[in-house]
């Protein structure tokens, strides 16, 4: 290929964030071309909740991200709703149901959100290539000349950058956003693993070496942040909702505190079936309450011994308070390999939180998981794809065509 290609805007990333600005930047007639380096377009979106996408949250607001500037959020969220995006699908005739907690999944496939993109994108001419990689970016005189990996050179006033962060690998995420705008005087906030199951050692893991696969209502809090949800033990360490929230909020050599059964009253309980089972064993009887390798786990870890009749108030509230209050200490996560989402990205106090384009450089704009906001499971950050890139295709639709 030979010769400059020119657009009015280029978006790269095929995902959420950037067909969604596509489509809308795309809307008063510019010229818009979005690529990515995959074979097909939104395969986040694809493998999500399960294959069937928890797109957003009924209860999403500022209050449910991670960010170094928590108000940056907060007005993209306001301008591109929850129930915008809800009356998006129903538009399209997605139907949908709502599992838990707010969380809206498709009823059929998530494959119905990516071809509804994908026409939003066709009716507005919206150009797109796969299997294309951008090698470098050059910005002057008002203009970005994006070289491929075919050595073709492209051309745009504007430049998008919704290359996501650095979770799931395996789906081919990349660096490149975070070097983009590092290339072009923008600080990173470090990155890390967020959403991600929480690892031990070996002495903890040898403990948890009965508990792999079972699975116990729990609230886990990490640095003052809690969740109740599910927990899941497996082979490596602790997994499952309520994990998976909490590590967002861990650092390295913090403990976490899980309290078992947050919506029972255990001591209240122990003391019922003291009356009616006070001949039978603790441990026996803690297996009426909790799973039962759970509860001979507990068993060793407390040293439990004798029947229920011989514990005292004051005993049957220690094992409530320790089953309230469990202290464990991390050694890690399963890393970027299993993480959902990526925290930190691009620091958002050069970032314009109306328009989401760089104050650094005009043009260039950066959306979605790039950026340093990180939203909580159960469909927040789908939510911040669809807000930030339709915040970023708004402000570059309204703006006056060269």
């Amino acid at each position: 290929m030979s010769g400059i290609s020119k657009f009015d805007v280029i978006v790269m990333g095929a995902g959420a964030a950037g067909m969604m600005c596509a489509a809308q930047a795309a809307s008063t007639g510019k010229t818009v071309l979005i690529l990515d380096h995959a074979k097909a377009a939104g395969e986040k979106i694809r493998i999500s909740g399960g294959g069937r996408c928890n797109f957003t949250n009924l209860h999403c607001g500022p209050q449910n991200f991670i960010s170094q500037n928590p108000h940056f959020a907060k007005s993209a969220l306001k301008r591109y709703t929850q129930w915008d995006f809800i009356e998006l699908i129903s538009t399209h005739s997605i139907s949908w149901h709502e599992k838990t907690l707010g969380q809206l999944f498709c009823d059929d496939t998530a494959k119905d959100i990516i071809a509804m993109l994908l026409r939003m994108m066709k009716k507005e001419r919206v150009e797109l290539r796969l299997q294309t990689s951008v090698t470098s970016v050059r910005h002057s005189d008002g203009l970005f000349d994006l070289v491929l990996n075919d050595g073709s050179t492209l051309q745009a006033s504007s430049v998008v950058v919704a290359t996501g962060g650095k979770s799931i690998p395996k789906m081919g995420a990349t660096g490149i956003g975070y070097q983009i705008a590092e290339q072009y005087g923008h600080s990173i906030i470090e990155t890390r693993p967020g959403l991600v199951p929480l690892t031990f050692g070996e002495d903890t893991k040898q403990d948890f070496s009965a508990l792999p696969g079972l699975s116990v209502p729990a609230r886990v809090t990490a640095n003052g942040t809690g969740f109740s949800e599910g927990l899941l033990f497996t082979h490596r360490g602790l997994s499952g909702p309520s994990i998976l929230q909490a590590s967002s909020y861990w650092n390295e050599k913090d403990p976490i505190h899980v309290h078992i059964l947050p919506e029972r009253t255990l001591f209240e309980d122990l003391r019922a079936l003291r009356k009616e089972h006070g001949k039978k064993s603790i441990s026996n009887v803690l297996a009426m309450v909790l799973p039962t390798r759970l509860a001979d786990y507990f068993s060793n870890q407390m040293r439990l011994t004798g029947n229920l009749a011989d514990q005292s108030d004051v005993d049957l509230r220690a094992i409530a308070t320790y089953l309230s209050a469990w202290e464990l200490f991390p050694t890690g996560t399963e890393g970027y390999r299993t993480a959902e989402v990526t925290l930190g990205g691009v620091n958002t106090d050069q970032l314009s939180s109306k328009t989401m384009e760089s104050r650094l450089v005009s043009g260039l704009y950066f959306i979605g998981e790039v950026v340093d906001v990180t939203g909580w499971l159960g469909g927040f950050n789908f939510q911040w794809a669809w807000s930030s890139g339709w915040a970023a295709g708004s402000a570059i639709a309204s703006q006056t065509k060269n």
